[in-house]
């Protein structure tokens, strides 16, 4: 079996990484505007990985937040679905130095995430919308998901 998900050959059936995030914070990584996900849990792991936009709703606190929806644009947005590839590159524990430089040089950034010194900053690179979103149930954590040839025909 030869599956291909975002021009990546997969030439048997395997598990993947994922990343579950409620929205608007899965539409800003997948649209470029977000390439830093901020976490209270570092991880290990390096490398290709799919962001998931999970099935629930906008929180109240978000979506109040004028300016945060606005970088998110006024497009609909997918829920309970992978919605886009990406490179993790690295996961840094945030330092007063690191937060007052995000919130200072990258405010879009800053205003996308929950900056303290002692949590994590999970760095994204080489973001890709897929053509199609691939529906299914999100998980909390970084989790698997299996490829299946019926998927993607």
């Amino acid at each position: 079996m030869c599956v291909i998900l975002n021009n990546i050959i997969f030439e048997e059936v395997m598990f993947l990484k994922a990343l579950s995030l409620t929205q608007p914070y899965a539409e800003l990584i997948k649209n470029g505007v977000k390439s830093i996900e901020t976490r209270s849990w570092k991880t290990d792991y390096r490398g290709i990985m799919y962001i998931h936009a999970s099935s629930t709703k906008i929180p109240k606190g978000s979506r109040e937040n004028t300016e945060l929806m606005k970088l998110a644009g006024g497009n609909d947005m997918d829920y309970g679905a992978i919605i886009c590839s990406c490179n993790l590159v690295d996961c840094v524990q945030m330092t007063d130095t690191f937060v007052e430089d995000m919130k200072q040089n990258h405010s879009n950034e800053y205003l996308a995430g929950i900056y303290m010194p002692g949590r994590y900053a999970w760095i994204f690179e080489d973001i890709k919308i897929l053509e199609e979103p691939i529906k299914m149930k999100g998980h909390l954590g970084l989790w698997n998901f299996k490829l299946s040839e019926n998927q993607y025909e």
